[in-house]
């Protein structure tokens, strides 16, 4: 079970490296992570082409954001950044409510946690919904 948990998450955290702080690099879109995706939650071909339409617009957001970040020169508030994220994650699962069926949500959702988890996990920022406290003092 936890081989599979951990499979699962490894392919998601492909298909959500957008949600890391830096931009995502050029193979976050590839088509293999896509596919993957759609053979975790089991997608319809119709489902398939809306989802990556959904997810594709995700990566375009959370792109411009930090690419607007990086332009003023100024080093984006970690927290601001982290309430776009969220937002912008919000947004995606408002667009995919209506396309994925109850089961496939529920998987996604998982699988997202899943991912926040894994990067909280291996020092990539603070898990979903909470608030990033700086590291215990070395002795």
């Amino acid at each position: 079970m936890k081989a599979t948990v951990l499979a699962l998450t490894a392919l998601w955290a492909g298909a959500l490296i957008a949600q890391t702080p830096a931009p995502p690099p050029q193979h976050a879109a590839h088509p293999d992570h896509l596919e993957k995706l759609a053979t975790l939650l089991d997608l319809t071909d119709a489902q398939q082409t809306q989802v990556q339409a959904i997810l594709r617009e995700e990566h375009a957001k959370i792109r411009a954001a930090h690419e607007q970040a990086m332009v003023s020169g100024i080093q984006p508030d970690p927290e601001q950044m982290r309430a776009l994220h969220q937002q912008i994650r919000q947004e995606t699962l408002q667009k995919l409510t209506p396309v994925l069926s109850a089961s496939q949500l529920k998987k996604f959702q998982t699988l997202q946690e899943m991912h926040g988890e894994m990067r909280h996990h291996f020092g990539h920022g603070a898990p979903p919904g909470s608030a990033s406290t700086p590291p215990p003092a070395q002795n």
